[in-house]
């Protein structure tokens, strides 16, 4: 940079010369100042806390206190460890594994936490929140519900069918974001029960019995709740069952009626009921009538239906062309909404759900922040406060006090450069 002299003359000749006379010249260099400011942020706002000491804004993680998390027994080691993970890695200073059944989780309600995390089923997930309720502790539920799984014609049966065979079919169906029942047309419907024999032949082999790698239910009550569910509609393929193993074979049923209970409870097992639908538009009203799923599974190769199905649904999670791999991102969410479920976790979001977000303002007591601040303070006047008209058509640009005026724009000017995003610790 030149001399002061130097750099006047310049910009003298640069004025004489006409090319700031375009209005194309002028928006490039108000777009240039905006870049500028955009890329300067934080430099600017240092060195106005350096000179002016404003306040700091920022946001602390705490910890909640003593956590109460309640798992489930269809995956009892991970549904309690990961979030015992999230409270230890947020700083939860009391936690215990307990075991016990329902006469010890009544006991343990009856205690004051700081935070309750419980995965099951909503009808327990109702108590849970009411008891919790009694001492206002934020809580965390993780439910279930109906999820369902659209097919349409553009999706390719082949990949569909295992992906979806698989998800029904892993543990025996007794996972929460297990697809509850298929929404095709009846010519999808067809094809989707013959692609389903091969692929299931092909995992467990003929007798999906004696396969090492499919599972049995987990009790006589929800073997015995399985196959009342199984009198719904009629079976078009398995079905076969044994009492003594607690053993369901995978089994799809068709021309369910919409009051059977298969189509009204969570199945929580390895039956498959499909629901003949017409189109996208069908199967958005069947979804949108029930309670708010889990999950959403959509096997289509058109972006269109797809985004149209995202758009006007709620759910939990959407997974686009697959069944349960949502889970196992753990830059994504995990949680229900509505009748499935509050809050989420998994990754990061399990610190976040554990840890109060506590936001602080630290602030300087010199002098220049005192005096800036010292229009708040009373005594007020009306001529600081009230925007002052007068009479003379001559006065109307003398609309506003002077000492209203500075006060306001005081005011703006800490807004807009102290309202940037508070930083975390």
């Amino acid at each position: 940079m030149g001399s002061a002299s130097e750099v006047v003359a310049h910009l003298r000749n640069s004025f004489k010369s006409g090319k700031t006379l375009p209005i194309e010249f002028r928006i490039k260099q108000l777009q240039n100042l905006h870049k500028m400011y955009n890329e300067k942020q934080d430099d600017i706002v240092a060195a106005l806390h350096s000179d002016l000491r404003k306040y700091t804004p920022y946001i602390q993680r705490d910890p909640y206190g003593v956590v109460l998390a309640i798992g489930s027994w269809n995956y009892p080691l991970q549904l309690v460890m990961l979030p015992v993970q999230g409270a230890i890695a947020a700083d939860q200073d009391c936690y215990r594994v307990y075991n016990g059944g329902i006469p010890e989780t009544t006991a343990l309600l009856k205690e004051k936490f700081d935070y309750i995390f419980y995965t099951g089923n909503s009808a327990v997930g109702k108590i849970i929140h009411e008891a919790a309720t009694k001492h206002l502790t934020p809580t965390t539920l993780e439910l279930g519900g109906k999820s369902p799984c659209y097919i349409d014609k553009s999706a390719d049966l082949k990949y569909s069918v295992r992906r979806i065979i698989w998800g029904k079919c892993a543990n025996v169906g007794q996972t929460c974001v297990a697809p509850d029942f298929i929404l095709c047309t009846k010519e999808i419907q067809d094809r989707f029960i013959q692609v389903a024999k091969t692929v299931i032949t092909e995992f467990f082999g003929t007798n999906p019995k004696d396969s090492p790698d499919y599972g049995r239910i987990v009790s006589d009550r929800h073997f015995q709740r399985i196959l009342e569910l199984m009198k719904g509609g009629k079976i078009a393929f398995g079905g076969d069952h044994d009492a003594s193993e607690k053993y369901i074979s995978p089994t799809i049923i068709i021309d369910a009626n919409e009051n059977d209970a298969i189509l009204k409870e969570e199945i929580f097992g390895p039956l498959l009921p499909i629901v003949n639908i017409t189109d996208a538009y069908d199967a958005i009203n069947y979804i949108n009538a029930r309670d708010k799923p889990l999950a959403l599974y959509i096997f289509s190769n058109n972006k269109k239906d797809v985004d149209l199905i995202m758009k006007n649904t709620s759910s939990g999670s959407v997974c686009v062309n697959d069944t349960i791999m949502q889970l196992t991102v753990d830059t994504l969410p995990f949680g229900g909404v509505g009748a499935s479920g509050m809050g989420g976790y998994h990754g990061k979001f399990s610190f976040d759900t554990f840890s109060h977000k506590k936001s602080v303002l630290y602030k300087d007591l010199g002098i220049l922040g005192e005096y800036l601040s010292a229009p708040r303070y009373p005594p007020y006047t009306i001529d600081e406060l009230v925007p002052k008209k007068e009479n003379s058509l001559d006065s109307q640009e003398n609309y506003f006090s002077f000492a209203f005026l500075m006060n306001f724009t005081t005011f703006l000017l800490r807004l807009k450069l102290f309202s940037c995003q508070p930083s975390e610790s």
